[in-house]
């Protein structure tokens, strides 16, 4: 269930991992308020790492959009999963080994900067690493199947199954990923979300003692955070809605719950509940007949990260108690700024 934290998050954690599609910004544009709430988290001390999953962009580009939004950040602020990949390789085999390579400029520039030596598919190599890269060729996916089905370890940089494009969600890595392990009867390492390579990248390259990730995703930001062992905070400025949030499993269940970034600079109470009913200043949420509703207790003005607290907390307690979902459909999100309390 949710924890609580007396103090703000970003003084409580010194080192925030965050997402960036759906958290620090949607599509082309920054998410509202994303660069004021990161400047004024990094101004207490705490410090920001950008991670991704993608592959095919290098830490340099990623940098340059975000400063592109209003967020400042360097080369060195960002950690993607292809470094991760890279990581993983140079770890095993060591500096100067072959790597077979089937991706995009980001996975070659991160082979490339562990002293490994990216040759083509069909060469001689220690290993062979995919990640995304929207130029690569049928004819290379195919003969890295067969290498592969033969024997060659692989490692993936993420199992992705969409990626997010200017014309929409697009396959993604993943789907490549599923492809080549129906094929050759076996999968690769990944180190992308949820897996903990990418998780441990991070905190290596940039540092940190006590860190925090923040995500929008409960697949992969939050039980990813949950199997390295990290407290997390979701966002629900992305891709998690009231319906997913109160059929997240366990595992998927973050440490803190905020309706955006702002939630790193406040303290986080957890709602005090009964067998029906959870509470916060100025919120009651309870569950009658399978069906949850949250009304106005006149305790307090209400924040609106308090309502999703209670939500999340009622609807999570029924699940485990019911072993089935709460029904949401009749019931109404508060507007954004509506009732939140100032600070």
């Amino acid at each position: 269930m949710l924890e609580r934290s007396e103090a703000p998050l970003c003084t409580a954690f010194d080192l925030a991992i965050l997402d960036l599609d759906g958290v620090v910004y949607v599509g082309r544009d920054a998410v509202p308020g994303a660069p004021d709430h990161l400047d004024r988290a990094r101004d207490s001390g705490m410090r920001l790492a950008f991670i991704t999953n993608n592959a095919a962009r290098t830490p340099e580009q990623v940098a340059e959009h975000l400063r592109d939004l209003g967020v400042a950040a360097g080369a060195d602020d960002v950690v993607t999963s292809a470094q991760a990949a890279a990581r993983m390789l140079v770890d095993r085999l060591g500096a100067g080994a072959s790597v077979a390579l089937l991706g995009g400029p980001g996975l070659e520039q991160a082979i490339r900067e562990e002293k490994l030596v990216p040759v083509g598919i069909e060469d001689a190599a220690d290993a062979v690493v995919t990640g995304y890269g929207p130029d690569v060729l049928w004819r290379d996916i195919m003969r890295a199947g067969v290498r592969i089905r033969d024997g060659l370890w692989w490692v993936a940089s993420n199992a992705d199954l969409t990626i997010p494009t200017e014309f929409g969600l697009a396959p993604g890595h993943g789907v490549l990923v599923e492809t080549l392990r129906r094929f050759a009867g076996r999968g690769p390492d990944i180190a992308g979300k949820p897996e903990k390579a990418l998780f441990s990248e991070t905190v290596r390259r940039v540092g940190g003692r006590h860190p925090l990730m923040v995500g929008d995703r409960l697949d992969t930001d939050i039980a990813g955070a949950r199997a390295a062992g990290m407290p997390s905070l979701l966002v629900l400025t992305g891709v998690t809605g009231l319906p997913e949030l109160v059929a997240a499993e366990p595992e998927e269940r973050p440490t803190y719950l905020s309706a955006d970034l702002g939630g790193m600079r406040t303290a986080h109470p957890v709602p005090e509940h009964s067998d029906t009913e959870s509470r916060l200043p100025g919120w009651c949420a309870s569950v009658d007949g399978g069906a949850l509703s949250v009304d106005r207790d006149g305790s307090g003005d209400g924040s609106i990260d308090d309502w999703w607290r209670v939500v999340a907390d009622a609807a999570w307690r029924f699940r485990d108690r019911a072993s089935r979902c709460v029904d949401v459909t009749r019931l109404a999100i508060p507007a954004p700024g509506s009732g939140v309390l100032a600070e």
